[in-house]
């Protein structure tokens, strides 16, 4: 059998998100789908894994609710289950940055098509910013991008202190991720920091893989 993985997320106001965790629980164990998803008042985010027609109808649900609609979903397929449970969990934040008044549902960054990414950042004057933690970074990078250095995500606002510090200035800054949801938050802080022209590419790493040669 084969596993289809669904790896999803959205930023969209739910301030009745607890609501949520009993009905979408029950939806995922019915039809045989494990993993775990999270809820905030910020959004959804998780990775799922299931029969096709499992992860299908999970997903109609989830579009299905008023307040969240269409989200972004990546998938790719396994021969053996990846998940032993299912788990619905309610958070602070979907992705944790630590620091306050973020809100990519208020403000973030200019998203980047993966078709239009190589030619943005090859502008000399532009600064490249891998959002990823070390061991990620390690596993390979784009040409020229920064490394904060960071071991979880939460450390990220202090590297931005570091960097404003470093440049003096607040230069034009390009970042990048995995799925996408970790530069989408750190868009939103940077501009909170000042930060005028701030894009990120749009679903990560793996939508570019994706789309361009």
């Amino acid at each position: 059998m084969t596993y289809t993985v669904a790896a999803l997320y959205k930023f969209v106001s739910l301030p009745d998100f607890p609501a949520l965790q009993q009905p979408l629980l029950d939806i995922c164990q019915s039809n045989d789908v494990f993993g775990t998803i999270l809820l905030a008042e910020e959004g959804i985010n998780g990775t799922i894994a299931g029969p096709d027609a499992g992860i299908k109808a999970v997903l109609k649900w989830i579009e299905a609710r008023n307040e969240i609609g269409a989200i972004e979903v990546k998938f790719s397929y396994a021969e053996t289950q990846a998940f032993h449970r299912m788990k619905v969990r309610l958070k602070k934040e979907i992705v944790t940055l630590g620091a306050e008044g973020v809100d990519p549902n208020a403000q973030v960054g200019t998203y980047v098509d993966p078709k239009d990414w190589n030619d943005l950042i090859s502008d000399p004057d532009i600064i490249l910013i891998d959002t990823r933690n070390d061991y990620e970074v390690a596993i390979g990078t784009f040409e020229g991008a920064i490394n904060p250095h960071t071991t979880s995500f939460r450390e990220f606002p202090e590297y931005v202190e570091k960097l404003k510090k470093e440049k003096g200035t607040k230069p034009k800054v390009a970042m990048f991720c995995t799925g996408g949801i970790r530069c989408e938050k750190a868009s939103s802080f940077m501009l909170k920091e000042g930060y005028d022209e701030v894009f990120h590419l749009k679903g990560g790493i793996l939508k570019y893989l994706e789309n361009v040669p």
